[in-house]
């Protein structure tokens, strides 16, 4: 007869460094309103796969585009200005 051996022992030796790093959580966190903008915007496009976008759907679908585009600028320019040695000239 085999025992029956479980792998909680090598699953769990690598718990600690499989944990995100507070760098790793800060990242997430500073891209946080881009991800949420995303996920409104395929909610919008969601809504609107079993039947034609109706004026509604199609004006959801452009505000939600355009809080995705704007969200993703604002990353990018608070990216920009962080990486910036000396400020502006």
């Amino acid at each position: 007869m085999n025992p029956i051996v479980t792998v909680e022992d090598a699953v769990t030796a690598f718990a600690d460094c499989m944990e995100p790093t507070n760098a790793e959580l800060d990242a997430i966190e500073q891209e946080m309103p881009v991800i949420l903008a995303d996920v409104d915007l395929l909610d919008a496009y969601i809504t609107t796969l079993d039947r034609i976008p109706s004026e509604l759907d199609n004006r959801r679908i452009r505000r939600a585009r355009r809080r995705a585009l704007a969200a993703r600028l604002a990353l990018l320019n608070q990216d920009a200005g962080a990486s910036v040695p000396g400020g502006a000239a």
